[in-house]
């Protein structure tokens, strides 16, 4: 958790296909550690209090008409104080022209200046969302990632249980995998997790007497996707005879990841199960779940019997 990620100015120029003005080395060799943006309207005032100088700065139609506003000197004066703070990038949006002053100092100082096409409000919600998912932290877990109706589901167990066989009979039945073996899981918001899977196994599967095959080769661009939110975990374990498994689903069980709160169940393997369809009744369910309609709950009311529900939270982060 208190790894510190980077995303490179060239990811950031390429996504949003910025114009470059002036950079003095490869992009690709700048990183971005920070996961929010600043306009700089009062540091353009001489305020610098809690200014953070690791933000990527930008300039919008306010900041450029209070520049156009203030005689050559001092714009330069202001403008060289905020270079001076060696900043990550500064990019000048709604496609403004540039002061002559800022290349000057961009040169002097070696800030990258770059320039949108885009509104500024609608460049830094973009960028800002961008920054997010590329910085958030992480961790990858051994697993299944696999698109159910919409659902994220992230399938966990044992190496051998059957997770990547049900996986490809999912695939077959019209879902989508996301990710198989490596699980790269991303917390984008204090509620949600994203996960993918690491570039160099991305869209692989490996199937026990029949080896590696590609799933997006194999069954097309449909049968696949890069990111999807985990909505749903569900760890398959081996049939124990002797423990006992939730028949009514009145209790809620929950996975903590990188301390977000997932559903999760627990689905017994044996033979004569068919998993796939399981996992298909279970992220409907789940759905219908978070839709506000609980089947358990509704069969109680109609008995006349009251829910002794309990909620148990069970930490993933350190498996």
């Amino acid at each position: 958790m208190a790894d510190k990620f980077t995303v490179s100015l060239q990811k950031v120029i390429q996504e949003f296909k910025l114009e470059v003005i002036y950079i003095h080395k490869e992009a690709s060799e700048i990183l971005i550690s920070e996961n929010d943006v600043n306009r700089p309207g009062l540091q353009l005032m001489g305020f610098y209090e809690y200014f953070d100088p690791e933000r990527i700065q930008i300039i919008g139609k306010m900041e450029f008409a209070y520049l156009s506003t203030i005689d050559e000197k001092t714009r330069r004066e202001r403008l060289q104080l905020l270079f001076s703070q060696r900043l990550p990038a500064l990019i000048i949006t709604r496609e403004l022209p540039y002061f002559a002053e800022m290349l000057e100092l961009a040169r002097e100082y070696e800030v990258p200046l770059l320039r949108s096409k885009e509104s500024t409000s609608n460049f830094m919600s973009g960028i800002i969302a961008f920054l997010n998912l590329n910085l958030a932290p992480r961790i990858t877990r051994h697993g299944v990632l696999i698109e159910i109706y919409g659902e994220g589901v992230f399938i966990t167990g044992e190496s051998g249980v059957g997770k990547s066989e049900t996986a490809i009979e999912l695939v077959k039945r019209g879902h989508r995998l996301v990710a198989d073996d490596a699980v790269e899981i991303r917390k984008v918001s204090n509620i949600s997790l994203v996960g993918s899977s690491p570039d160099n196994i991305r869209h692989f599967l490996e199937l026990r007497g029949i080896g590696i095959i590609n799933a997006r080769r194999l069954f097309g661009m449909g049968a696949v996707k890069i990111t999807e939110k985990i909505d749903l975990v569900v760890e398959m374990e081996l049939w124990n005879p002797e423990k006992i498994y939730d028949r009514m689903g009145v209790d809620t069980q929950y996975m903590s990841i990188l301390g977000v709160k997932v559903p999760s169940l627990t689905i017994p393997v044996k033979p004569g199960r068919n998993l796939a369809v399981i996992m298909e009744v279970a992220a409907m369910n789940n759905r219908q779940k978070k839709m506000g309609y609980n089947a358990a709950q509704e069969l109680l009311d109609r008995l006349g019997m009251e829910s002794d529900a309990k909620e148990t939270v069970k930490n993933y982060d350190n498996f």
